[in-house]
């Protein structure tokens, strides 16, 4: 699969919609219960970069980025605004933010995640495309430095350790990141006229698989 991990302008992305989506099979039993299931072990995002478009100058910047991607050839790298730190939104990514293993003093590498909890249920996202110079990390509540300790691939956001965390040793990280994208669609029609008078191309995003 082609990816480019270039970052769709963050200007536009910051007035879009969209957010997780499920897919959730039901069907209804003659006695009037239900059974529930899944394919999906894990949520897809989508999200409108259409609502983002202020200016002339923002389809410019649009249609320039959409045909670098080839269309829907090329994925990229999408800021979600809702949700793109380790903590919360208005917080600043720390190295005990998230917990991403456990140490078995052998493993070095550990995969970036993000846990989404509520009550007694918890949905586990690996964090596939962190942002470079935003991760923090650490070993058994002590911070460990980028460099020396530890390196991040941003491309497939994944910690190699220098040396193997002992066992038992809680293995915790924060960052920034963004989603794995393309765009949903291999044409953008826009007109002048009609963007003039209030109305704004649909650009429909998807998140990729990696």
């Amino acid at each position: 699969m082609g990816f480019h991990e270039d970052r769709f302008p963050t200007n536009l992305s910051f007035g879009s919609s969209g957010g997780p989506e499920r897919r959730t099979e039901i069907v209804t039993l003659a006695n009037g219960f239900e059974e529930r299931n899944t394919p999906w072990s894990a949520s897809r995002h989508r999200y409108d970069a259409g609502l983002g478009m202020r200016s002339l100058s923002d389809i410019e910047t649009l249609l320039t980025f959409f045909e670098a991607r080839h269309g829907q050839l090329y994925g990229f790298r999408w800021k979600d605004w809702a949700d793109y730190k380790s903590c919360t939104p208005l917080g600043t990514p720390a190295f005990g933010d998230q917990v991403i293993g456990t140490g078995d003093g052998v493993a070095t590498v550990f995969m970036l995640t993000k846990s989404y909890q509520s009550g007694g249920s918890a949905y586990l996202r690996e964090i596939r495309k962190p942002v470079a110079g935003t991760v923090v990390a650490g070993v058994a509540g002590a911070e460990s430095a980028e460099g020396t300790d530890f390196t991040v691939d941003t491309t497939s956001g994944e910690l190699t350790f220098a040396v193997p965390p002992g066992v038992g040793e809680v293995v915790t990280a924060g960052f920034e990141f963004d989603v794995p994208v393309r765009f949903d669609t291999d044409r953008i029609v826009t007109s002048v006229a009609s963007f003039q008078a209030g109305e704004v191309p649909s650009v429909p995003v998807v998140e990729v698989r990696i």
